[in-house]
């Protein structure tokens, strides 16, 4: 469906494209990078969080109901041991004051099965190449 394009600025700074935005990654200054955007893990965490939230927004205004007060919170711990990944996540919503009570469980249901998350829960096939000509080129 889409395709994204990253390049490298400098140091441990990326430039992704996706459609006509602009995405910059980079590492905090204490890891030795320039603090310029997000790292690529937190973009993760985020592309989470930012979905889950648009679940939640079209469930209101699906029903009819103010999104004002809506707010998605999303925390993340690094695993101890190797590979490198996420060990966990956490995800929680605040729902707008306009929600009724007895509408939680089916807010919560609706958000929680984001196409982020399903995606995360129903891993995806991964493929990691390398353009040959490109390293030929290089060579």
């Amino acid at each position: 469906m889409g395709t994204i394009h990253v390049e490298h600025d400098s140091g441990d700074r990326f430039t992704s494209r996706v459609r006509d935005h602009i995405v910059v990654t980079d590492q905090p200054s204490a890891d030795g990078g320039t603090d310029t955007g997000p790292t690529p893990v937190e973009l993760l965490v985020t592309s989470l969080a930012s979905c889950v939230a648009h679940y939640a927004h079209r469930y209101l205004t699906r029903h009819c109901i103010d999104a004002a007060g809506l707010a998605v919170d999303a925390d993340f711990t690094m695993a101890t041991d190797r590979p490198a990944r996420i060990a966990s996540m956490t995800i929680t919503l605040t729902p707008p004051t306009a929600l009724p009570a007895e509408r939680y469980d089916a807010f919560l249901a609706v958000a929680s099965h984001c196409t982020v998350h399903n995606t995360l829960e129903h891993p995806p096939g991964l493929t990691i190449g390398l353009r040959t000509e490109a390293a030929e080129r290089a060579a």
